[in-house]
């Protein structure tokens, strides 16, 4: 195994925050193009990736950055303060293909992950929650089924997507190129082999260091719990421009002592959701470095860290959508934040289950069970 001992937190983090923010100018000025096209530019997309977005997740056995959990919480939070739909994108082919990286054998790592250093890898794009039949048959399994929602497919080479075997009830995860399904509007698959799987449940990986050991569902919450902070840092930062704009102007709502104690409660939200999420992270990282995986509290803490994150920037939209006035409902960063911000709170990572499952073992309604993805198991 080529799994190294320890958290690996990444010489690489300031270098790459610079130059997400050096593109900062031009993932702005792309949103409206990618909103229209349905996608980012390939430029977009090909500038993101220079800097190492995606490398950032990858093991660094095989020529990755491997972050630790906080740096890749910062670095999907910049880019979605730039763009909320490019730090989204970036987020779920961070996600997929990294954790498809450290988590498939070495003939499949080599096959997918041949230079990553230099750039030669596969990106991964797909669907985890809705499983596609697996037929098993000699040297992998059959596959059907229709996914939807794959974020950053447009940019992707390799599919990334939950199958459960027929006959066992196992849930795997496939990886195959792209080619090999029909995309459409979204993508579909019907019958396709697939050769490269591993098991969904998994934390034991095969490259990369002891943050693999999150488990894929763990590692997705990173991700989230990220594109939330970008997302409602940005729109305080819109509202206070606009508030600039418009105090000194008759009947100006933004020289209101109102005004000025809802900005002032919607900071106070925001950075109480981070700092509180940054210190449950601050633990798993300890107890990852320690060797150790975490314990059912950190694993039902940070999914209710995610969730109060999610729905804390939700209530910060509010408030910017009620004080910005018609630079709400014009085309513009508010109004498309604002749009994207009501997207992302529909993610299964923050719904109301996963909160009511939380309050059952932290009230100690079900103290001996633990999670299996976003349930409660006995």
């Amino acid at each position: 195994m080529a799994v190294s001992a320890g958290l690996h937190v990444s010489p690489e983090f300031p270098a790459t925050l610079e130059r997400i923010d050096a593109i900062g100018g031009a993932l702005d000025a792309d949103a409206d193009t990618a909103e229209e096209l349905g996608r980012h530019t390939e430029d977009t997309a090909r500038a993101l990736l220079d800097a190492g977005v995606v490398r950032a997740a990858l093991p660094q056995n095989l020529g990755g950055h491997e972050f630790s959990p906080r740096q890749l919480i910062e670095t999907v939070e910049r880019v979605s303060y730039h763009d909320a739909a490019a730090g989204w994108t970036m987020m779920a082919l961070q996600l997929m293909t990294g954790t498809t990286a450290a988590y498939l054998d070495a003939v499949a790592a080599a096959d997918l992950f041949p230079d990553v250093a230099g750039g030669e890898h596969a990106l991964l794009a797909g669907h985890g929650t809705r499983p596609g039949r697996a037929v098993p048959v000699e040297g992998g399994y059959l596959v059907s089924g229709s996914w939807q929602f794959a974020s950053g497919m447009a940019h992707a080479t390799h599919i990334h997507s939950a199958i459960q075997v027929e006959g066992t009830g196992e849930l795997r995860v496939l990886a195959m190129p792209k080619a090999q399904v029909e995309l459409v509007d979204n993508w579909d698959v019907l019958g396709l082999r697939a050769t490269h799987t591993y098991i969904a449940t998994t934390t034991d990986p095969a490259n990369g260091g002891s943050i693999y050991r999150l488990g894929l569902v763990n590692m997705s919450a990173i991700g989230h719990t990220g594109w939330a902070f970008g997302v409602g840092r940005r729109l305080l930062d819109e509202l206070k421009l606009v508030a600039a704009a418009r105090s000194g102007t008759r009947n100006a709502a933004v020289d209101t002592a109102q005004f000025h104690a809802a900005y002032a409660s919607a900071e106070a939200k925001l950075r109480s959701a981070r700092a509180w999420a940054m210190e449950v992270w601050h633990g798993i990282e300890v107890t990852l470095d320690a060797g150790a995986l975490p314990s059912t509290e950190q694993d039902t803490l940070l999914r209710l860290a995610l969730n109060h994150t999610t729905w804390t920037v939700q209530e910060v939209g509010q408030t910017v959508h009620r004080w910005a006035g018609t630079a709400a409902i014009r085309r513009g960063p508010i109004d498309r934040f604002l749009r994207d911000l009501g997207t992302g709170t529909q993610h299964i990572t923050s719904s109301p289950t996963v909160l009511q499952n939380c309050g059952k073992w932290l009230s100690g309604a079900q103290p001996q069970a633990h999670w299996e993805f976003l349930d409660l198991a006995p």
